[in-house]
């Protein structure tokens, strides 16, 4: 599949969203914040980060925005919408939207790893408007109710 990219002005030196092995199923994306002045994520702050790209999603399809593994791990950095949703129609500048729940501050580089792009297949739905849904074994327990 090929999706439409547009580099902004403040991306062209950044590499493209890419997969950084044969199985990753999600592509990283990097920071595009100026190279004299990185972004600092506060603990308990929240952030939104540039990538200096815009992206045409084709209908049918969404790219997903997730977090990357080591920034949650190491750093308590994730991407605070997680999945976050760029849809088909938007056009503007991909940002990514970052928390620190951890408990120092971190350092987002120019060219830093700050997220992963998932693009995925969606259905639209129409609602069938019922009386009464059908019976299952969980029925309506929720939240646990199916054990540990």
């Amino acid at each position: 599949m090929n999706i439409p990219i547009h580099v902004l002005d403040h991306g062209t030196d950044l590499p493209l969203p890419g997969y950084a092995t044969p199985g990753s199923a999600g592509m990283d994306v990097h920071a595009a914040v100026p190279a004299d002045s990185p972004m600092i994520i506060e603990p308990g702050s929240i952030v939104m980060v540039p990538t200096g790209i815009a992206i045409a999603v084709p209908v049918g399809y969404e790219c997903q925005v997730r977090s990357r593994s080591g920034m949650a791990a190491k750093h308590g950095v994730f991407a605070l919408n997680a999945p976050g949703t760029i849809d088909s129609d938007y056009r503007g500048e991909v940002k990514i939207i970052l928390a620190n729940v951890g408990k120092e501050s971190v350092v987002v580089q120019r060219g830093d790893r700050i997220a992963q792009l998932v693009v995925a297949a969606h259905e639209r739905v129409e609602w069938a408007r019922v009386e009464r849904l059908d019976d299952t074994d969980r029925g309506t327990g929720g939240f646990g109710s199916t054990g540990r």
